[in-house]
């Protein structure tokens, strides 16, 4: 090397580095030789403190997401590189994920893989994909039911149900389903959906302020009143401010006989006291009076591997209204939410009755089983449960042909029940 260096006919080859007890060196050449770099080694960093580097493996520039690398990089503090390779479980869950509504199937399939798989996906948005996105929530709700969502709180979210239609009624197995202020009426295709065995389960439902009528509660209640299936299991509902609720619609809720409570508050109701007195008779259930807290709203909320899916669907159906300025876009998208045109006032949630105090609601509860150790009942409460044994026995000792002239179908409830 030294013969190489001294030698006159070379050509400059550059700077030369040396690496010695760890540490590398540069060795500066002059004319006349080399000077001795060892006199006063300075260490020499191939990359500056603040340097940071991206390093692109396996990209596709055509596909729509950019694929995951299969190193991890780092640059620490002491200016040194590393890079770590990926486990081959995090690749081949980044892999299905990027690919989950091609699964056939996850019936069977652990549930703490599962629950990674639905993260990984969720990560990527595959669940907001138009299309695919509906049918891989599909093969994970018909394989976990209510591990992906148990709970769902739709209240004021008129656009994520316009939008998001097919992928709320692939949700099984829910325990509670907030609907409140969605303006849904009568004829909407998720009242329709809430008889389906698919929601059987649901024990608490909030129709609050749905522009509900007499017509929409008896859709609600024939497969209960009929058949004995649908929203069987029904112990809280909310029916409030509804205002063409009446007294004929009140009368469809007494086939729910698990009922504990009751909100009609804010409905068209005439003669109040019967309607307190038949919701006694019927179905146990008494005037509260003072507001009960099982309809503040607070205990229904999105609980389940999905929580996170519905706020990215109310971003992106936020997103979606803000391009669509034109006024006529938006009178037809309020016809068809609600069948009719919103004004801007009638769109907002009435979840805080200010002008109904606690005497003008009508909540009703279900009075718990007196305990043996209670005192003895009052002389009116033993006539009533004495009436009620009395007409339990005329029943039981009735024909079978009289029973049968006490189920009495509509033509309207005969062309439901066809329809199903």
């Amino acid at each position: 090397m030294a013969c190489y260096l001294n030698s006159e006919t070379h050509v400059d080859p550059g700077p030369v580095y040396v690496r010695e007890n760890g540490q590398l060196h540069m060795v500066n050449l002059a004319l006349d030789g080399v000077k001795n770099s060892l006199q006063k080694p300075r260490p020499f960093r191939l990359f500056p403190k603040g340097f940071s580097v991206e390093l692109c493996m396996n990209r596709e520039d055509t596909a729509q997401k950019e694929k995951t690398d299969h190193f991890i990089f780092t640059y620490t503090r002491e200016g040194n590189l590393r890079y770590s390779a990926k486990s081959l479980f995090s690749l081949v869950l980044g892999f299905i994920s990027d690919n989950v509504d091609h699964i056939d199937s996850l019936i069977g399939f652990p549930e703490q893989i599962a629950e990674k798989l639905f993260s990984a996906a969720e990560a990527r948005q595959k669940f907001t994909e138009p299309g695919a996105g509906l049918r891989a929530l599909q093969k994970f709700t018909e394989a976990y039911g209510s591990l992906v969502l148990c709970s769902l709180c739709l209240r004021n979210r008129y656009l994520v149900i316009a939008e998001k239609l097919e992928e709320i009624k692939s949700f099984r197995e829910l325990t509670r389903l907030d609907l409140s202020c969605c303006k849904l009426g009568d004829e909407h295709e998720l009242l329709e959906h809430l008889t389906n065995e698919a929601l059987s389960s649901v024990t608490q439902l909030h129709l609050k302020d749905n522009c509900l009528s007499d017509a929409g509660i008896r859709k609600m209640t024939a497969p209960v009143r009929v058949m004995k299936r649908g929203l069987e299991n029904l112990t809280l509902l909310d029916l409030s401010c509804n205002p063409e609720i009446t007294d004929a619609g009140i009368g469809y809720l007494f086939s729910f006989r698990k009922l504990n409570c009751l909100d009609i508050s804010g409905t068209g109701l005439k003669d109040i006291k019967a309607v307190k007195d038949k919701l006694q008779t019927h179905i146990g259930l008494v005037h509260s009076k003072v507001p009960l807290k099982e309809f503040d709203h607070s205990n229904c909320k999105t609980e389940g591997w999905a929580d996170q899916i519905v706020l990215q669907w109310e971003r992106v159906s936020l997103e979606a209204v803000r391009q669509r300025k034109d006024a006529e876009s938006r009178k037809a998208a309020q016809y068809f939410y609600q069948k009719r045109a919103l004004s801007e006032a009638s769109r907002k949630c009435p979840l805080a009755d200010t002008h109904m105090n606690s005497s003008g609601k009508l909540q009703f509860y279900r009075e718990k089983a007196p305990d043996c150790h209670e005192p003895v009942l009052s002389q009116e409460s033993k006539k009533s449960k004495k009436r009620a044994f009395e007409q339990s026995e005329q029943e039981q000792s009735a024909p079978q042909s009289a029973k049968q002239k006490c189920v009495c179908l509509a033509v309207e409830d005969w062309d439901l029940l066809n329809s199903y």
